[in-house]
């Protein structure tokens, strides 16, 4: 059996700030359901909830050194939905609110790394494959091939890294190497850790780890290019030869419409016309005029600017002068806040905005919704999109990344398609093509019914993503068959 820890800094339904908390705490789940003995390990924050605190068991209790500093460690453990799940714990780094965007967020990572290497042999756990997410657990596949491989406890454990954004890097002052890292001087070169004279953790993973893969095919091939590789394209095209493109799944039991306590009414595609109980609710509930002939666009999504948001404040009056209603939630960027703020103080019945992330919210919004607009500049993979499909809430999506693999544009004459999309970032294709939908919502029915059952029924569970990683695995460290069945 093939045996791997996932190293994350969060994870459903611990903690989530984003998708890759979404795919960390289901991937584990339906890796176990393939064979794999896949478990979880990530920081015990603050914010993790009392109900799973109370079931935590300590495993170990040791000391980590972080650079020149001596830390105290506890590991933690509970099974959660059939998955063993360790937690590193550090009152100093991890009780304070808030996951990240502190000012010693290197220092805890850090921690964080070589914790997770220290604290194995204390588990009674030696995992063939780390698979380790983004930059904050980057460098574990540095510390790893460094500092414990001659150790013959570490000598055939292999690493993976998973890039969910490559935007998103862990860059921190070259002193920062022996500082908080315990690395010497001899890994600050270009072909190593050294970027533009800094520390980059992503790159320690993309260098180090056995294996790179993304979380998307499209997101795969485009950051090799200049113009989404972030200044590490160089290095991604080097492990080309160990690169892979994964293409992210939901979890399809916990999204389901049919079973979905956080909807008004549930539904599925044989009589998806329930949705209109949720669209009347959810426009009594944000003081929306109720009135279920008008389309409604939802926008859920981190207020950033990669997510495509000055196409909307371009045309955003434009749109409003149509007759729809606009739901947004979401926080971010001040400039993007303020923009939604004062549309719907300008359009209290038409438009309505939520800055404070809700999860059942934004699940009656898809229940709601007709159409989801997400015109991102880049998206590595997009989870939004797939969760409104589930829910026959239809995509407007920017052709990029992992919204041009999961999104199938609408062919009015095959009568093909889950959703609607654009090519070019420019804010009137974006505008054309919300117009386009409109039309279709209105003046073609069938074809509309159509296109949402298609989207209900678009498999874009985790089965499939799965089998991939299952896959890698055993290609990482071969033991037995894979058993997975495509």
């Amino acid at each position: 059996m093939q045996s791997v820890l996932i190293a994350s800094s969060e994870a459903v339904p611990f903690v989530k700030s984003g998708g890759l908390g979404e795919v960390t705490g289901t991937l584990p789940r339906e890796l176990r359901l393939q064979g794999v003995d896949a478990r979880l390990i990530l920081p015990c924050y603050h914010d993790i909830s009392a109900p799973y605190r109370s079931r935590m068991q300590t495993m170990a209790t040791f000391t980590v050194t972080v650079g020149w500093r001596k830390q105290p460690c506890t590991i933690l453990s509970l099974v959660e939905d059939g998955v063993p799940c360790y937690f590193v714990d550090n009152e100093y780094y991890f009780q304070r609110p808030g996951l990240y965007g502190h000012y010693d967020d290197g220092e805890r990572f850090a921690f964080f790394c070589r914790s997770v290497l220290e604290g194995l042999p204390h588990l009674d756990f030696s995992p063939q494959v780390i698979h380790c997410h983004d930059w904050h657990t980057a460098m574990i596949c540095p510390l790893l091939k460094t500092s414990y491989q001659e150790t013959p406890f570490y000598r055939d454990m292999k690493t993976l890294y998973t890039v969910h954004n490559l935007k998103y890097q862990g860059i921190f002052p070259k002193e920062t190497l022996g500082e908080l890292w315990g690395l010497g001087w001899e890994e600050f070169t270009p072909e190593r850790l050294e970027f533009y004279d800094q520390v980059n953790c992503m790159k320690g993973g993309l260098i180090y780890s056995d294996a790179v893969s993304t979380v998307s095919r499209t997101y795969l091939q485009e950051i090799q290019q200049p113009h989404s590789g972030e200044r590490l394209e160089g290095v991604v095209v080097q492990r080309r030869s160990q690169l892979y493109g994964i293409t992210n799944g939901i979890d399809s039991d916990d999204y389901d419409p049919a079973a979905d306590p956080a909807l008004l009414v549930n539904y599925d595609s044989s009589n998806w016309h329930k949705k209109r109980q949720n669209k009347e609710g959810l426009q009594e509930q944000l003081g929306l005029t109720v009135a279920y002939e008008k389309p409604l666009i939802a926008i859920v999504s981190r207020l950033v600017e990669p997510k495509g948001l000055d196409l909307v404040a371009h045309v955003l009056y434009e749109l409003m002068s149509d007759d729809i209603q606009l739901v947004v939630i979401g926080a971010g960027e001040a400039q993007y806040e303020h923009m939604f703020q004062v549309a719907a103080w300008l359009y209290p019945e038409k438009m309505a905005y939520r800055a404070d992330y809700d999860d059942w919210l934004a699940r009656r919004m898809f229940a709601a919704a007709d159409l989801l607009l997400m015109p991102s500049r880049f998206e590595p993979c997009g989870l939004s999109q797939l969760f409104a499909m589930r829910y026959g809430c239809l995509p407007i999506v920017r052709e990029t990344g992992g919204l041009k693999e999961t999104v199938i544009p609408f062919d009015q004459y095959a009568g093909e398609g889950n959703g609607f999309s654009f090519t070019d970032y420019n804010a009137h294709d974006m505008l054309h093509t919300i117009r386009y939908a409109l039309t279709v919502y209105h003046n073609d029915k069938s074809n509309w019914e159509l296109l949402v059952k298609n989207a209900m029924q678009s498999d874009n569970s985790w089965h499939n993503a799965a089998c991939e990683y299952a896959g890698l695995y055993q290609q990482l460290a071969p033991e037995g068959e894979n058993i997975c069945v495509q």
